[in-house]
């Protein structure tokens, strides 16, 4: 078992990473909570695959659990599936002195935190990830929100879990495609902070072996994200540092329309788009475009996006939060390990979106 420590001074909680620990799952929230009622918020796919597992766990440990489910995929993270949960919750009776746990991956984190953030003002929340992405990063630093027809997770709060409970066996039955587009955010960790997992990355082979490093590379990301979020809590600062490659990548996320390019997908075209003309205006060491796009496609991950509207792009990029006036923060890796905030004219960003 390994222990990650989000040593904020107003809400510290501690991130557990650990085999087989989401069978006792109930046991671990019992040392947080005392004896409520529990809505377990997850999607479809998730559902079928370990909600009565965890529902009887906290049975067992003394919880009255109901479940909601709604349909999988990053479509569905909208306020139409929140409305439907906040009816849920009222039905179910919950009430401020209980609590919400979000079980799957990126999609349920964001969804399942929001609605806990807003309804009755805030419940107590656990964030059981069970996508790579989301254990290596969605679930952690407090970040919820829903998307829109403008922008990707437009719509959204910050607001701490009571913990984050991740279980690395769960990702053996993630589909590849699923599993690799976690490696986009792993990527981005070695990149903008962690040497030594860029180096693990480097002696890997490729994607049949990240099962076998799930501990290592999930700790590591862990640890960076900590970093970030203790220094930065509400991303006016060096938190922004982890959303390099972001910025491009939720355009395309939108544009392509929400669920039609993944996540970790998305992330690793950006980071090798800006990293070009990022690297072609001297801003990044030359030749680290290169190794970020061999290390992207050795791990399966797009690097590129067909069709690419430059404005359509653009015009997502106008509503980014990141955006301030007409500026906009973007993230550069200036050389490996570290990152910097590169504030531009958002009219520059037409110069890093031509193909």
């Amino acid at each position: 078992m390994k222990k990650v420590t989000i040593n904020l001074s107003n809400h510290p909680y501690d991130i557990i990473i650990d085999k087989g620990c989401l069978s006792t799952s109930g046991q671990w929230a019992s040392t947080l909570w005392q004896a409520q009622k529990v809505a377990i918020i997850t999607d479809s796919q998730v559902g079928e695959l370990y909600a009565e597992r965890v529902k009887k766990s906290f049975e067992d440990a003394g919880f009255e659990v109901a479940v909601f489910e709604f349909l999988e995929g990053e479509a569905q993270k909208n306020l139409t599936t929140v409305t439907e949960a906040y009816a849920f919750l009222v039905a179910f009776g919950l009430t401020r002195s209980d609590g919400i746990v979000a079980l799957g991956g990126g999609v349920v984190g964001d969804l399942a935190g929001f609605v806990a953030s807003t309804y009755m003002r805030g419940l107590p929340f656990l964030q059981i990830p069970t996508s790579l992405t989301a254990q290596v990063d969605s679930s952690i630093g407090g970040k919820t929100g829903v998307n829109t027809p403008f922008a990707k997770n437009m719509v959204g709060t910050i607001t701490q879990p009571k913990g984050v409970l991740i279980d690395p066996d769960v990702l053996s039955t993630l589909g590849r495609r699923e599993l690799i587009e976690g490696m986009g955010e792993v990527i981005k960790y070695g990149l903008i902070d962690d040497v030594e997992l860029w180096q693990e990355l480097t002696e890997m082979s490729g994607p049949d072996e990240i099962l076998d490093h799930a501990e290592s590379i999930i700790y590591h990301s862990c640890e960076s994200k900590r970093k970030h979020v203790v220094e930065d809590e509400f991303d006016n600062g060096k938190r922004l540092y982890l959303n390099f490659g972001h910025t491009i990548g939720h355009a395309i996320e939108q544009t392509a329309g929400y669920g039609n390019v993944m996540h970790g997908e998305a992330v690793a075209i950006g980071m090798v788009q800006l990293s070009r003309v990022a690297e072609k205006k001297g801003l990044m060491a030359r030749g680290l475009t290169e190794e970020i796009s061999k290390m992207c496609q050795k791990f399966g991950l797009p690097i590129r996006h067909d069709p690419w509207d430059e404005k359509a792009l653009y015009q997502a990029l106008v509503h980014d939060k990141k955006t301030r006036g007409k500026t906009i923060k973007t993230v550069i890796v200036p050389e490996l390990g570290k990152a910097r905030i590169n504030q531009i004219p958002l009219e520059e960003m037409k110069l890093y979106l031509e193909k």
